[in-house]
């Protein structure tokens, strides 16, 4: 084991990808180092060329291969960021690549992949079918398959980004680090290791895909019978065999992130540090307040930004749901003039900012006696959003809360 993943390997390594990748200097973060007693620090993978940490591992492998191999073409199977990577590295090497995604994959991972000249390929609703049919391809033309984590060249290629946290912050006491398949990890956690014993590496997995928790608690890999999670770069059922055992050796704990944390994380990252990240890129931050340590030096890295359009969107709604910034009443109250004007005047006084009503006259034979005023609001937080609702209960309206369908 110790044989491949050398310091020697990683330092040839730093020097490779030095050529192709973006300098991701640490961010302190004041936000998050006040919300949790730490000194906090981020490291922006997601401002990467291709808007990952992947092309990484992709360039260095590709740099690895013989001439022969090279020109045989590559492939390799991705939720997006590793696609990315290698079809970047591609084009460096004047070569071609087929990429295979899941049909589930963002638009823009798709897109921002054809316009580095690859082939793309969409096959399969998660990452493992992909893979498959990448490998049947590969058989097929015989091209030249480039792994997305279980590759020790690939895993030395993310190591790099290790390299550059204890560069600029040498007394760094923990690390974190987003797993999917788990080549990341690896590469942070064995090159994190080899410069200090006594680091502390902590893995973060989304709970709807926590297969590197399930492999790591049986003591070998093992495949989850689903995934489900909006991390759709983590979404894996099956880690990496090859890499395993580093990641056995060297990571000290793995903390599950659910779905919602994510959401949170992203309007945290948005509001505080004016940065876009992915949801598998959000891991690590909102993994954070899971830490029960105080006055410590940790890095979380942000492993991409590759985010369409469409996803932030639904994820910026859910995030203010989630924070009491918006969500929706309902009374009941007698239909006649002037009521509406009433609720209105009663939320007007209480500074929330209505943006939809929606009246039904139908919710009693009797609409005299009630109708039904569905109400979504914008307030500042959960403290004003209870100041609201207690304002409507004085005046005798009686709101209850209800799911918020913006």
């Amino acid at each position: 084991m110790e044989e491949m993943l050398t310091l020697e390997k990683f330092e040839e390594a730093s020097e490779i990808v030095h050529r192709v990748t973006q300098e991701t200097k640490l961010v302190y973060s004041d936000y998050f180092s006040s919300q949790t007693g730490n000194k906090v620090y981020l490291k922006p993978e997601n401002m990467q060329l291709t808007g990952a940490y992947k092309l990484r591992g992709a360039y260095y492998k590709t740099s690895t291969l013989t001439e022969e191999d090279r020109q045989k073409g590559l492939i390799t199977a991705s939720a997006g960021n590793h696609a990315q990577g290698v079809a970047y590295a591609a084009k460096c090497y004047g070569v071609k690549a087929t990429i295979v995604m899941p049909t589930t994959t963002p638009l823009m991972k798709v897109n921002r992949t054809k316009s580095y000249g690859a082939e793309v390929v969409l096959y399969g609703n998660v990452y493992d079918e992909a893979c498959a049919h990448a490998y049947e391809l590969a058989k097929e033309h015989g091209y030249t398959f480039i792994h997305p984590f279980d590759d020790l060249t690939v895993a030395t290629g993310q190591g790099t980004i290790a390299m550059e946290i204890f560069k600029e912050l040498p007394l760094v006491d923990y690390i974190l680090v987003p797993i999917g398949g788990g080549g990341l990890a690896t590469g942070v956690s064995t090159l994190a290791k080899l410069l200090n014993p006594n680091i502390k590496v902590i893995g973060v997995e989304p709970a709807g895909a926590a297969c590197m928790q399930a492999s790591l608690k049986e003591g070998k890999v093992v495949t989850l019978p689903g995934v489900n999670t909006i991390a759709d770069g983590t979404a894996v059922k099956t880690p990496g065999s090859l890499i395993f055992p580093y990641l056995q050796k060297n990571l000290d704990d793995i903390i599950t992130i659910p779905d919602e944390e994510l959401v949170v994380a992203f309007l945290d990252m948005v509001e505080n540090h004016k940065m876009i990240v992915e949801n598998s890129g959000l891991l690590t931050v909102a993994a954070l307040k899971h830490l029960d340590v105080k006055n410590k030096k940790i890095v979380s890295i942000l492993s991409g930004g590759n985010m369409d359009i469409i996803t932030m969107s639904s994820v910026v709604q859910q995030g203010l749901i989630f924070r009491d910034r918006i969500f929706t009443v309902s009374v009941l109250l007698p239909d006649k003039p002037g009521e509406l004007s009433r609720v209105a005047d009663v939320i007007a006084k209480q500074s929330g900012n209505v943006i939809k009503l929606e009246h039904n006259q139908f919710v009693s034979i009797n609409r005299n006696a009630a109708v039904e005023l569905r109400i979504t609001l914008e307030a500042f937080g959960t403290e004003h959003k209870e100041q609201i609702i207690d304002a409507l209960h004085k005046e005798g309206y009686r709101p209850k809360l209800v799911a918020t369908n913006i």
